[in-house]
């Protein structure tokens, strides 16, 4: 029953846009595993387009969770995250599944591999506008603090990155220390860790390609959608690659051409950050895939994946 409990993890991890779901479903179909979503945006309900959710075939072909567990009103915390989908991982390895931990939010990963501890300090709603006042006074200043009080936590947290830099100065303000070392690590899950990469010019070819098909596919009324839902534009949901430029657009306050502008250059950016993040990472195996096909890197994973597991697969 043990052996059952711990039975080891598969993430599969990487930027935007590098093909992370269609070779996860495929390598779940090769090892008899179901995936959790590790994404901050495939959360919340009513956002599908824009976040490239797997479809409904995907789905039917293997079991997904995680996926449209709250509304875009809501403030979802890794906290919560680490709690869902520990409970959705206990229940894939009772029945006798592998979990596949799949996504590109480097922070949610760690949360459930490394077993983050993390500090039950509720938002404060008045001290986070507060803060948000002043950054608009003062663009950077923020960061600046963070690094003054915490400069672990400020060197792996992007200048731009408003909302985890509050975060990390709420935990200081209400706990009185670091927020690094309040999020300490508890036991390792199992795993073998794969990141997904590929050629620069091709990754952003891609990305390109995905924006062009989502707004042929309807992106911009599912934004419209939202707003008429009454979901702010402030709401951490609609500050997602996409939601955030197109909301602008209906808002008047962007041109089409701005948008879209900026749009592209938010995911190319965004998706140097996540390698940025990830590369960092010394206990990912990496996998170029440019010249694979996504039955071709499945088979490689699983390969790599049930190798370690009949071995005993060493935590990484």
């Amino acid at each position: 029953m043990e052996a059952m409990q711990r039975r080891p993890i598969l993430a599969i991890v990487g930027p935007t846009a590098v093909g992370k779901t269609e070779v996860a479903v495929r390598v779940a179909e090769r090892i008899g595993g179901e995936i959790v979503c590790a994404d901050s945006r495939t959360v919340y309900r009513g956002m599908d387009i824009g976040t490239a959710k797997p479809t409904w075939e995907m789905r039917s072909r293997v079991p997904h969770h995680l996926l449209d567990v709250a509304d875009p009103h809501q403030v979802f915390t890794v906290r919560l995250f680490q709690q869902l989908a520990r409970e959705a991982i206990a229940q894939i390895r009772g029945r006798g599944r592998v979990p596949l931990l799949v996504g590109g939010t480097g922070l949610y990963i760690r949360a459930v591999l490394d077993g983050l501890r993390i500090p039950p300090v509720p938002p404060d709603w008045e001290l986070r506008r507060q803060l948000e006042e002043e950054e608009r006074r003062h663009p950077g200043v923020l960061h600046e603090r963070l690094k003054e009080v915490d400069p672990e936590r400020a060197a792996r947290i992007h200048p731009t990155n408003l909302r985890r830099i509050i975060r990390a100065l709420e935990i200081w303000h209400h706990l009185g220390v670091p927020p690094s070392r309040v999020e300490a690590r508890g036991p390792e899950e199992p795993s073998l860790r794969v990141g997904l990469t590929m050629d620069r010019r091709v990754l952003h070819e891609r990305i390109d390609r995905r924006i062009d098909e989502q707004l042929q596919a309807g992106f911009v009324e599912e934004v419209r959608r939202l707003l008429d839902r009454g979901v702010p534009p402030s709401a951490p949901a609609l500050q997602a690659l996409g939601y955030r430029e197109i909301a602008a657009y209906l808002r008047g306050e962007l041109s089409w051409t701005e948008a879209i502008r900026r749009w592209r250059r938010n995911t190319r950016r965004y998706a140097r950050r996540q390698l940025i993040w990830f590369r960092a990472e010394t206990r990912i195996r990496w996998l170029d895939v440019t010249d694979l096909r996504p039955e071709e890197a499945a088979e490689r994973i699983g390969e790599w994946f049930l190798a370690e597991a009949r071995e005993g697969l060493p935590v990484r």
